[in-house]
């Protein structure tokens, strides 16, 4: 165990406070952890109460650490648990952590915007983040390995927003903005492997369009 977190502490930290979180709910909430009031209590995102209370930005990353029910907890924590040791091997701990709140941020700005009559919750929109961020590393990276681990999660991002789109309740705007902020974020993020896998150039633009994408969807959003 000493091991498993030294290698990578933060994932470890992140399903920690994840579970923690979790744990909480089922005590403070006793049967009811599932419902609105607890949700919301507890972090997840409803846009109509940001745009009413916009100092409640703070919002747009607590529903990442946040979770609906037993189901969406284990699935997400197990997805956590060994997508989450793969990233960051790849971007190391500091940077691995920046992807998982950047991704999980831009998914929830995109359900602000698109669903703000959602209640929205769960780790997935990071999780989506961190796939398609191996995903783009795999196709434009060297590294043989990370090429083949790319594909087999291209398939996977593919089946499940088709998953989504056939299942309700599923939020797929929070999917889509998760897996466009990790796909941006593995450009300006170098790994610590391939750090020369995108320009100086790439990797501006890319962070330029993230804090663009971001910034005109929030003022749209509030407005």
């Amino acid at each position: 165990m000493k091991e498993e977190f030294k290698r990578n502490p933060v994932t470890l930290f992140l399903l920690s406070l994840t579970s923690l979180l979790f744990l909480l709910m089922q005590l403070l909430y006793f049967g009811q952890a599932t419902s609105v009031q607890a949700v919301i209590t507890f972090g997840g995102l409803y846009g109509e109460i940001l745009k009413i209370f916009p100092n409640q930005a703070w919002r747009l990353i607590t529903p990442i650490f946040v979770h609906i029910g037993w189901e969406h907890f284990i699935f997400n924590a197990l997805s956590l648990y060994f997508i989450g040791r793969i990233a960051e091997q790849i971007w190391g701990s500091g940077r691995f952590l920046l992807l998982y709140i950047l991704a999980g941020l831009s998914g929830n700005i995109f359900v602000f915007f698109f669903e703000p009559s959602v209640v929205e919750a769960g780790a997935s929109t990071s999780l989506f983040g961190l796939f398609a961020a191996v995903a783009i590393i795999g196709y434009f990276g060297s590294n043989p390995m990370l090429r083949q681990l790319g594909r087999s999660y291209v398939v996977l991002i593919v089946l499940n927003l088709v998953f989504n789109l056939v299942t309700p309740g599923i939020s797929l705007s929070g999917h889509l903005g998760g897996l466009i902020g990790g796909a941006l974020c593995a450009v300006f993020l170098p790994t610590l492997y391939e750090a020369n896998t995108f320009s100086r150039t790439q990797r501006l633009s890319a962070l330029l369009v993230y804090l663009a994408l971001m910034a005109t969807m929030l003022f749209a959003a509030f407005s």
